[in-house]
């Protein structure tokens, strides 16, 4: 079961760092868009999140369930934004910094609330 939560947890940060590096790769861009690689760090890391979650409750640890609430919010956030924005061949500028803050904000609450308490 560790080696199932550590394989989990190894692809959902792989799957931020798609999303976050997908979204940086456009900084200099003048229209910014939702490519692949954005959809896909975003689609992976929410089910791995879900995953990791569904591992945690059927374990004896105790979960912290405001973060997971948290997290599972700003991630279905991130997911719904950018599904409905896909099709789109350019996204707004205020969309782009929107995304990109949320996603960081993402690994701000997951880094900085203690691992102590999760």
């Amino acid at each position: 079961m560790e080696t199932l939560r550590l394989i989990l947890l190894v692809i959902h940060i792989l799957a931020i760092a798609a999303l976050i590096g997908g979204l940086l790769a456009q900084v200099r861009d003048d229209e910014k868009r939702i490519t692949g690689i954005i959809r896909d760090g975003v689609g992976t890391a929410f089910l791995t999140g879900l995953l990791l979650v569904g591992l945690l409750e059927a374990g004896d640890g105790d979960v912290n369930h405001a973060k997971v609430g948290v997290k599972f919010a700003i991630g279905l956030i991130l997911l719904i934004l950018v599904m409905a924005n896909l099709r789109k061949p350019r996204i707004p500028q205020g969309l782009y910094v929107g995304l990109l803050a949320i996603s960081v904000i993402n690994v701000v609450v997951a880094v900085m609330w203690s691992p102590a308490h999760v």
